[in-house]
């Protein structure tokens, strides 16, 4: 296959999505991800296995 017949099925680059949040709201992610991360240290701790 020629990079000529492979132009075609690549998708434009504007289009192209992950299906996550927007860009602006980083401090967002930013907070629910550190609440995960203490959330999920309480249950290890909780649990017994560390």
């Amino acid at each position: 296959m020629t990079a000529d017949s492979a132009a075609p099925l690549a998708a434009p680059r504007g289009l192209v999505r992950t299906g996550g949040p927007k860009d602006d709201s980083t401090w967002l992610e930013h907070v629910l991800g550190w609440t995960l991360v203490v959330v999920f240290a309480m249950f290890v701790t909780q649990v017994g296995w560390l």
